[in-house]
């Protein structure tokens, strides 16, 4: 059977590894220990949503907010369109 371990230079392997001693998965697990909990996105949510009725002056319902139109995506969506129709852009 074939050996399915990931293979690497040694002085990659060495470099990731630092001089610590830490293993190959601590540049892994320091990233993925950056997310936000899903009870932490919830909080900032909450917060963010209390910041725009705060400034807006309105008392938006969390209804309110989940029926607007994903204003960002939209942002998104034009943008990548228009990367698309740049001259020399390839796609």
């Amino acid at each position: 059977m074939a050996d399915t371990t990931a293979q690497g230079a040694r002085r990659t392997h060495d470099y990731l590894a630092g001089e610590g001693g830490a293993g190959i998965g601590q540049p892994v697990q320091t990233p993925a220990d950056a997310r936000p909990t899903a009870a932490r996105r919830a909080e900032r949510l909450a917060q963010d949503r209390e910041t725009v009725r705060q400034v807006i002056g309105l008392d938006l319902s969390d209804e309110a907010f989940d029926q607007a139109p994903d204003v960002l995506g939209n942002i998104y969506r034009m943008a990548a369109v228009k990367a698309r129709r740049a001259p020399g852009a390839g796609f």
